[in-house]
């Protein structure tokens, strides 16, 4: 018998080479005022921006930008509302990566509202109920990664020593159309493809192996892992067919980004939000660089107290799933798995955590702040030497 479950919000989605003509149409359901958020540069110095302005000019939209460098602050936010609140905006639509988006959701969520974001920052703000109303949003993501273009999170990080890497969470914030164009990810270099790539695989595995999984999202998940194993490794050392390689990428981040707001992630995810914080290092590469080690940990804290955990046989299922092979016991599946994750890191290049100046001194402040609400859907509640192990495992000067 099925357990009980429950599928939350997704978007609308359109999906396919060439969908970014789709934007006009869409966009007049909900007004003639946008505001387009973008990237700092790459995407107004492609050919694909000035087609993206000229067909929203012949369609007599009015419509004004906003940059977004790096990963958005919450200062970010709270200055783009207080320059655009006035001007009567329709729609928001997000053209970029996973921060540009998130920062389009936030935006979306508090034009109308015009509240500080920190108010409804998990964790760290006043706990105030978000009720809306927020302005229509679409998400037209332009790398493979994050996921964020299917789910109600906005990440918000304040950098530093002390401090935070937090979500303003809603199901308003939910985009109204993901429109997925592979045609829009040729131009991403390969240290891109690699991290953000690794980052939609974690989430993938995260959400199979996941406390809250259920029989929906793990037919997706392993639908998503499917496509990344075939995709990802091609894309990034350009063998074969690179149209192909970019629809399956975009299709497994799309798939990460809606198992992951239905199921919740796991350690590695925890870990991301404070050494995303507190360090100068990209979330695709925290998430590439310890899966395999946070994978590692997990296998053996179950066999050592909860070696009937469900999570045992699902680590099983995916390294026949990526290794294309069936393995006479599970041991031998498990072993298969975490040779190629660790392969998958070597390949892509993916850094250790010493390199963006992580120290064993760091550990504990680093564990002190990685029981959010990642952690909490991890297969198995981890003790805080079994987090540092997986910090260690990542960082030469912490062994």
């Amino acid at each position: 018998m099925l357990k009980p479950f429950s599928i939350a919000r997704i978007p609308r989605i359109e999906f396919g080479p060439g969908s970014i003509n789709k934007l006009p149409q869409l966009a007049a359901r909900y007004g003639n005022t946008l505001l387009l958020v973008t990237g700092a540069r790459s995407l107004q110095q492609s050919g694909a921006w000035t087609d993206i302005t000229q067909s929203l000019n012949d369609a007599g939209f009015e419509w004004r930008t906003l940059c977004i460098s790096g990963e958005p602050s919450p200062q970010m936010i709270d200055e783009a509302i207080a320059a655009h609140r006035g001007g009567n905006i329709d729609l928001v639509v997000a053209i970029g990566g996973g921060s540009v988006v998130d920062a389009g959701k936030a935006i979306a969520g508090l034009l109308r509202v015009g509240d500080p974001v920190t108010d409804y920052l998990e964790g760290v703000g006043s706990g105030k109920q978000y009720r809306g109303p927020a302005v229509a949003f679409i998400a037209v993501p332009t790398t493979a990664g994050t996921g964020s273009e299917a789910t109600r999170n906005a990440v918000l990080s304040m950098p530093g020593r002390d401090g935070f890497k937090k979500s303003f969470r809603d199901e308003q914030l939910v985009p109204e159309y993901a429109l997925l164009d592979p045609d829009l990810l040729a131009s991403c270099p390969p240290p891109l493809i690699a991290a953000d790539g690794m980052d939609a695989l974690t989430q993938l595995l995260e959400s199979y192996v996941s406390s809250r999984a259920n029989p929906m999202t793990d037919a997706l998940a392993w639908s998503g892992l499917e496509a990344a194993r075939d995709s990802l490794l091609p894309w990034y050392e350009g063998r074969g067919d690179q149209v192909t390689a970019r629809c399956a990428m975009a299709y497994a981040a799309l798939i990460s980004g809606i198992t992951l707001a239905q199921t919740g992630l796991g350690s590695v995810h925890g870990l991301a939000s404070p050494l995303g914080a507190f360090f100068p290092i990209p979330h695709g590469v925290v998430c590439g660089t310890l899966v395999a080690a946070a994978t590692r940990i997990n296998i053996d804290a179950m066999l050592s107290r909860e070696a009937q955990n469900p999570a045992l046989h699902k680590y099983a299922r995916v390294a026949e799933l990526l290794c294309q092979q069936h393995f006479a016991t599970r041991e031998q599946a498990w072993e298969a798995l975490l040779k190629l994750l660790d392969d998958w890191t070597q390949r892509l290049q993916l850094a250790t955590l010493d390199d963006y100046g992580v120290t064993a001194a760091d550990f504990p402040h680093i564990v002190a702040h990685s029981r959010g609400s990642s952690m909490k859907t991890n297969p198995i509640v981890l003790s805080d030497e079994e987090i540092t192990r997986v910090l260690q495992q990542r960082c030469a000067a912490g062994v």
